[in-house]
């Protein structure tokens, strides 16, 4: 389970150090890709594995499916940490995510997701200001 939030900086060379309760979680070699809401997902390979077994099923005939496969097949790369527990993020993830130099890494469930330090504030403003209409729309699922 990956919980909590952190604080990081992009060096020069694109990479990021992991917080240390996220490592030994996502183990020696894990997939980043482009996620959601304009971040980076980092799952364990278990969970890529998950996530590709769901996009496989999708049917191949429907646009809108095709376009979800592509989204995360095309931007995924696998990763290793180095001895210094960071990662090389690729050009085109940080692209995608505006990262430039501060980031916020989180915890979500089932993998880690890297932020641009603004936009993560951006996304917490306007959920804190709706997170009591959210909590009202999905609670069949007994939270």
């Amino acid at each position: 389970m990956f919980i909590g939030e952190f604080q990081h900086a992009i060096d020069d060379k694109g990479r990021v150090t992991l917080p240390a309760r996220f490592r030994e979680g996502l183990g020696e070699a894990f997939v980043v890709t482009k996620g959601l809401d304009n971040c980076l997902w980092a799952l364990p390979m278990e969970e890529w594995a998950a996530l590709e077994s769901k996009l496989k099923a999708l049917p191949v005939t429907q646009a809108s499916a095709r376009a979800v496969v592509r989204f995360f097949f095309s931007g995924a790369t696998e990763c290793c940490l180095d001895k210094q527990g960071r990662i090389l993020l690729p050009n085109h993830l940080r692209e995608y995510a505006g990262l430039t130099r501060d980031v916020v890494i989180t915890g979500a469930p089932n993998r880690v997701e890297i932020w641009a330090r603004e936009a993560w504030e951006k996304y917490l403003k306007e959920a804190e200001t709706s997170v009591e209409q959210l909590a009202e729309q999905i609670a069949g699922f007994n939270l």
